[in-house]
């Protein structure tokens, strides 16, 4: 992209890598912020896991303020990372923003997202989960956001979704939108629809049906199985990264081996006061000397059983309590199986374990066999590296050595 035009500094408390520096410029120059028009009011940024997706929004968004286009942001993202974007804006971000996570019921979301409507003069950031936003779609036509950002995007690949088309609605109305996925093509090219959709109209048009005439023949029994035309990919190709700017990991010879990301889950009302109590009970035992190195290892893990979304009774048998850590999870091996990649996931508790692959058995169930679980098997590691479709290897913390 040496074309590209010499664009400012970006507006963030970083050094960015090359590849965000890039990344960052192309979205500057489709959104015309030096000179040339507009050129696209959607950038998709095509940034594998780990390679920064979201500095590199928060620096396009700081941008989009300076040159005084945008006053009312939206984010939209999987529930287990809307924290990830709250504390991202609060360490990058070089210029004056609020943020606001929706949280709670419906009714505390609305009273939320209006009180977000109408605070200050600084650049107003509000953060909903996709479940959230087409629940919401009447208040957040209503807050207007001048930009949009979608991350995780492939949650927009089903256009027949309530999710899909909330955010359809809501994109036509932004001045300005930003699609984040690891790759917008997750291995069907019809998924792309939907997400163009939201992103630029202009694109691949507003009919699914025209789209998928345009790019498909209709094949096998009944002629239901849409195969893709060979002598449209250049064409679609063409389209697809007209607005787009695709980063793998491979290409940025300057990322560290390892990136690490820390993402905090909130638990459920009903589980904090149960924290809660177990926490009070054991400050008691301590003021009246009932304590012992056993009883506060007990206490310990009991706490730590009770994140994990489960809690052991006095025999012994595990109740769940909790979904928050499950449902975070949840969306992050949808990510990574929507890239074709792999993960593993280590866990401390058997219960956890257990539901953790009660969940992973119906993700999987419509795939060719994609679970390698094991919690004592040395030889399940091994297979899991050469089964070529194998998605998930679930370990039990004591055994991540091993592993």
């Amino acid at each position: 992209m040496d074309e590209l035009i010499k664009i400012s500094t970006m507006p963030i408390r970083a050094k960015p890598y090359q590849h965000q520096v890039r990344t960052y410029e192309f979205a500057c120059r489709l959104f015309g912020l030096e000179g040339g028009g507009i050129k696209s009011r959607g950038a998709a940024l095509l940034l594998e896991m780990g390679c920064g997706k979201t500095l590199c929004s928060v620096a396009i968004t700081g941008a989009l303020r300076r040159a005084d286009k945008v006053k009312r942001v939206l984010v939209v993202a999987p529930l287990s990372i809307l924290g990830v974007w709250e504390e991202e804006f609060s360490r990058f971000a070089d210029f004056p923003h609020t943020v606001t996570v929706l949280k709670g019921t419906s009714v505390k979301k609305k009273e939320q997202l209006l009180t977000a409507a109408v605070q200050g003069e600084h650049l107003q950031i509000v953060v909903v989960n996709y479940e959230s936003a087409w629940r919401l779609e009447n208040e957040l036509k209503a807050y207007d956001a001048d930009l949009i950002i979608a991350d995780e995007a492939h949650k927009l690949k089903e256009g027949r979704t309530a999710q899909s088309k909330a955010m359809h609605h809501l994109g036509d109305a932004a001045r300005y939108k930003l699609l984040l996925t690891g790759t917008v093509i997750t291995n069907k090219e019809l998924d792309v629809f939907s997400q163009y959709r939201f992103l630029n109209k202009e694109i691949f048009g507003t009919s699914f049906f025209a789209f998928r005439n345009c790019f498909f023949d209709m094949a096998g029994y009944g002629g239901y199985v849409p195969v893709f035309k060979e002598s449209m990919r250049d064409d679609f190709l063409q389209r697809l990264h007209a607005i787009a700017y695709r980063v793998t990991k491979t290409e940025c010879l300057d990322l560290p081996e390892i990136t690490e990301e820390v993402r905090s889950v909130a638990l459920e009302e009903k589980a904090v006061k149960v924290y809660k109590n177990l926490e009070r009970e054991s400050y008691a035992e301590l003021a009246c000397g009932e304590v012992s190195t056993v009883n506060v290892l007990t206490k310990l893990l009991r706490l730590s059983q009770l994140t994990g979304g489960f809690i052991t009774d006095d025999d012994g048998s595990a109740h769940p309590i909790s979904t928050a850590k499950l449902d975070a999870l949840s969306d992050i091996i949808d990510t990574v199986m929507s890239d074709g990649k792999k993960l593993v996931i280590m866990a401390r508790f058997v219960a956890e374990l257990d539901a953790i692959q009660d969940l992973l058995d119906k993700k999987t169930s419509a795939t060719p066999p994609s679970v390698a679980a094991s919690k004592t098997e040395k030889r399940k590691y091994g297979t899991f590296r050469r089964i070529r479709f194998a998605v998930c290897l679930l370990v039990r913390s004591r055994q991540r050595d091993s592993a």
